[in-house]
């Protein structure tokens, strides 16, 4: 899909930057802390590349974004990229002015970079106006979508602005990430592994029914893997589950089972008689759960079945932890699960930001292939559903 679609570098190899306009959306949504301090700078970091190929290209740069969810026509002191701006002037060594009114008209050099005002702000956004997306083309000459994280929405700024612009492309976030999960999905080395945690099955059903048509092993984490033990006659005590979903957990496995894959199910499991860091975990066969327990991991002997099953695997597509890992004494499963995929010789591919935080937490993200930064869009991805940012590009290619 990548290939399909403009690219930023492309264009800048072929010197069609030079001089020109470019606009790129991109993914400045940081968390703040209470200060009003930007908290965790990942997304801006990432997003220099882009800004970057741009500048040296000869290009003059306006990057814009969405912070928070404010409220259209009203910019608060809260929700204004001010921060971002002296963040980006620090990484890129240069002044990064911040423009608020800017849908008339930005006056930019080449080799200058400026940030355009929270782009949720505009009236019409939220809601894709092809209106509001025609004011923002007559300001550009390249638009450029960087932005993963929001491909899934179709926004003015993500979607009817890629296909009013002179030339639309993706950035280099954008198209790696594109690249990576085609690379994972529609020809992946085999055996396929998808693992997928989580509290609630109700929120990942359609991925878990898509993933049951094309992987070898599907392992389920977390609340998910409760509502799994209860659709298989075993005991969960007071475990977090949704036991209305059990038909639905039982056609997943009847879908793998129908392949000759499977859904492995944990042979024995870690429970706590309270949720808290404090209470002590005891290790117990799955079949042994007493009716006050709470499952809070999964056991050592079945982290080694699915460390085994992962070391073996030629593509691994992970999502969700596999267990309370924040707690250390039931931190073990995922734990097992990391080191597993980082020790593994097959292509692997992890996203969503429980995913994140526990490969920071077991310090495996240079062994991990490709990490996504994008939630909804990679579970969208995953799913085999079109992103709409995505399929503007398609259609412009």
């Amino acid at each position: 899909m990548a290939a399909t679609v403009k690219t930023l570098t492309g264009l800048a190899q072929a010197g069609e930057l030079k001089g020109k306009r470019v606009f790129i959306r991109a993914d400045l949504n940081v968390p703040f802390n209470e200060a009003g301090e930007i908290a965790e700078d990942t997304r801006i970091r990432a997003s220099v590349t882009g800004i970057q190929l741009a500048l040296n290209a000869g290009a003059a740069v306006m990057v814009t974004s969405h912070l928070g969810r404010p409220a259209e026509g009203k910019l608060t002191p809260a929700d204004s990229l001010a921060p971002v701006a002296q963040s980006l002037s620090v990484l890129l060594g240069k002044e990064v002015r911040l423009i608020q009114d800017w849908l008339d008209g930005v006056t930019v050099a080449p080799g200058e970079v400026v940030l355009l005002e929270n782009c949720r702000v505009n009236v019409g956004e939220k809601k894709d106006d092809p209106g509001l997306a025609q004011r923002m083309a007559a300001i550009c000459d390249v638009y450029v979508n960087d932005a993963f994280g929001t491909a899934h929405r179709a926004e003015a700024t993500t979607h009817a602005l890629a296909l009013a612009a002179p030339v639309a492309c993706a950035g280099p976030l954008l198209a790696a990430e594109l690249e990576a999960l085609s690379h994972a999905l529609q020809n992946p080395k085999r055996p396929m592994v998808a693992i997928v945690g989580g509290s609630k099955v109700s929120t990942k059903l359609s991925i878990l029914l898509a993933l049951a048509d094309k992987v070898d092993q599907l392992i389920v984490g977390g609340g998910i893997a409760n509502t799994f033990l209860l659709a298989s006659g075993m005991p969960i005590g007071q475990s977090l589950a949704e036991p209305e979903q059990v038909d639905q957990a039982k056609l997943v496995i009847e879908k793998m089972r129908a392949r000759s894959a499977a859904v492995p199910i944990p042979v024995d499991v870690v429970v706590a008689k309270s949720f808290s860091a404090q209470a002590p975990g005891v290790v117990k066969a799955a079949a042994d759960v007493q009716a006050d327990d709470l499952i809070l991991d999964i056991g050592p002997k079945s982290t080694a079945q699915l460390a085994q099953m992962l070391t073996q695997a030629g593509t691994i597509v992970w999502n969700g932890p596999v267990g309370v890992f924040e707690f250390e004494a039931f931190a073990g499963g995922t734990k097992g699960i990391a080191q597993a995929i980082a020790s593994s010789d097959g292509f692997s591919i992890a996203g969503g930001g429980d995913t994140l935080a526990a490969i920071a937490k077991f310090g495996i993200g240079d062994r991990v292939d490709y990490i996504s930064t994008g939630g909804g869009a990679f579970l969208e991805f995953l799913e085999g559903q079109t992103l709409p940012a995505v399929e503007a590009l398609l259609k412009r290619a």
